[in-house]
């Protein structure tokens, strides 16, 4: 995608052929590899196996996947009402790949409604609007998190140490990013700022990831265990708090990377600003609170085992008893504020996201 600006290294792409390639987050920063999402079930397989992760990442290519099967189905099937049910089918199944992100659920949306909106009766023609439909998605995407980031300077002090959590950079948010969007934005406004990025197990994708995104962009960064977080907090390293999201409900409630509800704890005794950052696309206003969003469960050796690895290793005992939620839900009394293209949402939060969809709806 053509643009004057650097938004980062994109998570997918379109090749001249009609392919979607995904950069394979799971080798990451071992290998840069690539994975052939062109078929629907390769597609639910990189969302629900993590070859493609971030909550926007996430809707752009299930937004791109539903097109795409809608390509496929146009070539067996000319009625429309056919070819529509079809079409919903494909899109329940695509949701169900990984419950808690409702991008995934805003994308697809996005992508069967214009479907059914359609007053078009030629199937091959809807499915050629469905494409056109995902890559301006896409592009909305990336234009949103370059906006939000911008928004997120003001809340940046000289010199600040920002930790993070998880990944929130370009390839989580297909395109400059959120959580680490403000870091890059704030560097290139002279701010001279210092990330802390906790490892985030299991999947260290702090580890992996993030750092790599900032040795890209000469960000500044330390890496610390998730365990030592409340000691640098003590000793006054961490100015501020920013992290990504995944859902965030009506009241402000949050679910993000389990471990962040931690932070926001810990933010809160030490008395140090916890923000959110992300597009209004990751807000569910139908849903009131946190207690009603839907927390994925993974497998367990994600926790006994090395992830991400050729060769797994074993980190405890044969048969160890595990729990692996992938999230956890940040209440919106630990968040100073959200951080989006609308601006900077402060408490009340019923309120100010409420006028902030109302400003953009």
């Amino acid at each position: 995608m053509k643009s004057e600006v650097n938004y980062g290294t994109l998570p997918l792409s379109l090749t001249d052929e009609g392919n979607l390639l995904l950069l394979d987050q799971r080798k990451l920063p071992y290998k840069t590899e690539f994975f052939d999402a062109t078929t629907f079930e390769n597609c639910c397989i990189a969302i629900k196996d993590m070859i493609v992760r971030g909550a926007p990442s996430i809707g752009c290519v299930a937004a791109f996947g539903l097109a795409m099967e809608g390509v496929r189905l146009a070539e067996k099937i000319s009625q429309k009402s056919e070819f529509l049910h079809a079409l919903d089918q494909a899109c329940l199944v695509i949701q169900a790949t990984r419950p808690t992100a409702v991008n995934l659920m805003n994308a697809t949306n996005v992508i069967k409604d214009k479907a059914h909106s359609h007053n078009l009766d030629d199937t091959s023609k809807i499915a050629n609007e469905l494409m056109l439909e995902a890559k301006r998605y896409m592009q909305e995407s990336i234009d949103v998190n370059k906006k939000l980031s911008d928004f997120g300077v003001e809340l940046v002090p000289d010199k600040a140490g920002i930790l993070t959590h998880c990944n929130a950079g370009s390839i989580a948010a297909c395109g400059w990013g959120t959580a680490l969007g403000v870091m890059r934005s704030a560097q290139l406004a002279g701010k001279n700022i210092q990330a802390f990025v906790g490892e985030t197990r299991p999947r260290q994708q702090g580890a992996r990831l993030t750092m790599w995104e900032l040795a890209q962009d000469n960000i500044p960064a330390t890496l610390i265990c998730d365990t030592m977080t409340g000691h640098f907090m003590k000793e006054n390293c961490i100015d501020m708090i920013v992290v990504g999201a995944d859902r965030i409900c009506a009241n402000g409630d949050t679910a993000n990377k389990i471990g962040t509800y931690n932070l926001a704890v810990l933010a809160k005794y030490h008395d140090i600003p916890f923000y959110v950052a992300a597009p209004l696309s990751t807000f569910d206003p139908e849903l009131a609170s946190g207690d009603l969003i839907p927390i994925e469960v993974r497998d367990g050796a994600e926790v006994t085992h090395i992830a991400d690895l050729d060769n797994r290793v074993s980190v405890t005992i044969a048969d160890a008893k595990t729990r692996n939620p992938a999230f956890d839900v940040t209440p919106a009394s630990l968040i100073h504020a959200f951080i989006t293209e609308a601006g900077i949402l402060r408490p009340d939060f019923k309120q100010s996201i409420s006028r902030a969809f109302g400003q953009t709806h």
